[in-house]
């Protein structure tokens, strides 16, 4: 999870005067994140809320799965270049020259600029994240999904931020070794509730959306004739 701009935040720990000063702008940086994340969150819950109105809830599902997988499948070194293929390229360039500006100043505003335009970099995990989210309930609960997907990264990536060691290096290849078996279990877990296959809480079977009753007609009043 970016790491390694993580450590090259700028600013150093000096007196006990500063370093409130120096943690207050670490966590800037990490809400800046969480707050770029739960907007892109929102932006996917409205495009899975358009779905599910047009009555795709289950394909949604299986194809947020999918997703996953392939996203699993592509080795994280390509998405770059397919931010490149989906003419993202210039946008990203302005982002990572815009990112070395921000790099060169200390202030807290500009930490968290940083943070926001981090959470536009290509990033395998957020690819995951963001194709769960797909399928959150409306777009507050997507927002919500990815903003807690942020904040479950902010305790490791804040003491990375403020140590610099703070996970020994071969335990962190492990942890990268371990996200595609906990990305495919995921994936798996989305296809199986599409699937409706049944079974309670995990995959239940839906039905057809009820419609709305017609009203009943009523009885034509009885006609008086004279004769």
């Amino acid at each position: 999870m970016c790491g390694a701009i993580a450590l090259a935040l700028p600013g150093r720990p000096g007196a006990a005067s500063s370093s409130g000063r120096y943690v207050a702008g670490r966590l800037l940086y990490n809400l800046g994140r969480v707050t770029t994340y739960a907007t892109l969150g929102a932006l996917a819950g409205l495009v899975g809320q358009s779905l599910r109105l047009a009555g795709l809830q289950q394909g949604l599902s299986v194809a947020s799965g999918c997703l996953i997988l392939l996203l699993v499948a592509v080795p994280e070194r390509h998405t770059a270049r397919l931010a490149g293929l989906l003419g993202l390229a210039r946008p990203l360039g302005w982002v990572k020259t815009t990112l070395a500006t921000l790099f060169q100043k200390t202030s807290g505003g500009a930490l968290y600029g940083a943070g926001l335009l981090n959470g536009l970099l290509p990033c395998g995990l957020v690819y995951l994240a963001l194709a769960g989210a797909l399928s959150a309930p409306g777009i507050a609960g997507a927002a919500a999904y990815m903003a807690c997907f942020g904040l479950g990264t902010l305790p490791l990536m804040l003491g990375l931020s403020l140590t610099g060691q703070l996970v020994p290096l071969h335990w962190r290849r492990r942890l990268r070794l371990a996200v595609p078996y906990a990305a495919t279990g995921l994936a798996v877990l989305f296809i199986v509730r599409g699937l409706g296959l049944g079974i309670p809480y995990l995959s239940p079977r839906l039905g057809p959306a009820p419609t709305a009753a017609a009203p009943h007609a009523q009885p034509p009043r009885s006609v008086h004739y004279c004769h």
